[in-house]
């Protein structure tokens, strides 16, 4: 049986629109997330920069645009990096 995946959301959509940074927040999500485990992020725009430093961090990722100022992104840790 495979083991359950943890899936955890995360909307910064309505801290981008109050001008106040959500890297921070996004960062202590990801830091949380064990190997295979995965979390979704919902952002204004494609957040180009956060796909390449999570890459970094043993993340692959999946982008969706949903519509003109919602794009769905869904990160999953690597099964196996040390990060």
């Amino acid at each position: 049986m495979p083991k359950q995946e943890k899936m955890v959301e995360l909307d910064v959509r309505e801290d981008l629109a109050r001008k106040k940074e959500p890297f921070d927040k996004i960062m202590r999500t990801v830091k949380r997330l064990k190997d295979g485990e995965s979390f979704i992020l919902h952002a204004p725009f494609n957040p180009l920069p956060l796909h390449t430093i999570l890459k970094r961090r043993g993340f692959s990722y999946e982008v969706e645009k949903i519509e003109k100022k919602h794009w769905k992104v869904i990160y999953t840790k690597k099964e196996g990096d040390m990060t």
